[in-house]
């Protein structure tokens, strides 16, 4: 299984846990790991960069290039 469809099934298992202590315990587990590591290779976008990256997802979704909520379970469930 590659790493693009583990986030999908990731961000999936997420949207759907109700367990609030769980969530706070994954939470805080991402954050540790997150100021543990160096992040001075990030960069922020620039005003211009994220103009440019909205106007390319409006066009996306004009023209019809994008996948739904249930494109993605359907999917899923082929995992």
């Amino acid at each position: 299984m590659d790493i693009q469809t583990r986030k999908l099934n990731l961000i999936t298992y997420l949207a759907q846990l109700q367990d609030e202590s769980f969530f706070e315990k994954i939470e805080e587990y991402i954050l540790s790991k997150l100021e543990k590591e160096d992040h001075s290779e990030f960069v922020p976008f620039s005003v211009e960069a994220l103009v440019s990256r909205i106007e390319k997802s409006e066009e996306d979704l004009k023209k019809g290039n994008f996948k739904t909520q249930e494109d993605l379970e359907n999917q899923s469930t082929n995992w």
